[in-house]
């Protein structure tokens, strides 16, 4: 059933209301013929069908994007959702309780490469301590 591009209307304005403005007219700005489905393809998908859904809260969708994000060791989504949970209200805390619950499940490894990149991303945000 087609949605009449619904979702990639309220995709659009989901993802801009997480990874920002800046962000997403970046991608837009770099998007070639080839890539362009792509960008479409998120945004439709994941942030219109996906993160428009009422029964998980944004700050709950930020912190198992980050989880997911930390096992598979995919440090560059990683960053830019890390600085998406802060811009949602999540606090370093509980981006550090992730990675630590992340580590048990998914391995020293990837929560090493993630808690170096969570690092960096609080630290250039001005970020310095979780309590």
């Amino acid at each position: 059933m087609a949605d009449d591009g619904v979702h990639a209307r309220r995709g659009a304005d989901v993802r801009r209301a997480v990874l920002g403005d800046a962000h997403v007219d970046r991608a837009a700005a770099a998007a070639t013929a080839f890539s362009a489905p792509w960008q479409e393809h998120v945004t439709e998908h994941a942030w219109g069908a996906v993160w428009t859904r009422p029964e998980l809260d944004r700050r709950t969708r930020c912190l198992v994007t980050i989880a997911l994000l930390a096992s598979q060791h995919a440090a560059t989504e990683l960053a830019m959702h890390v600085r998406a949970a802060i811009g949602q209200g999540v606090t370093p805390t509980e981006i550090r309780e992730v990675l630590l619950h992340t580590a048990v499940y998914a391995g020293a490894p990837a929560a090493n490469t993630a808690f170096a990149t969570a690092q960096r991303v609080l630290s250039e945000l001005g970020i310095e301590e979780a309590s």
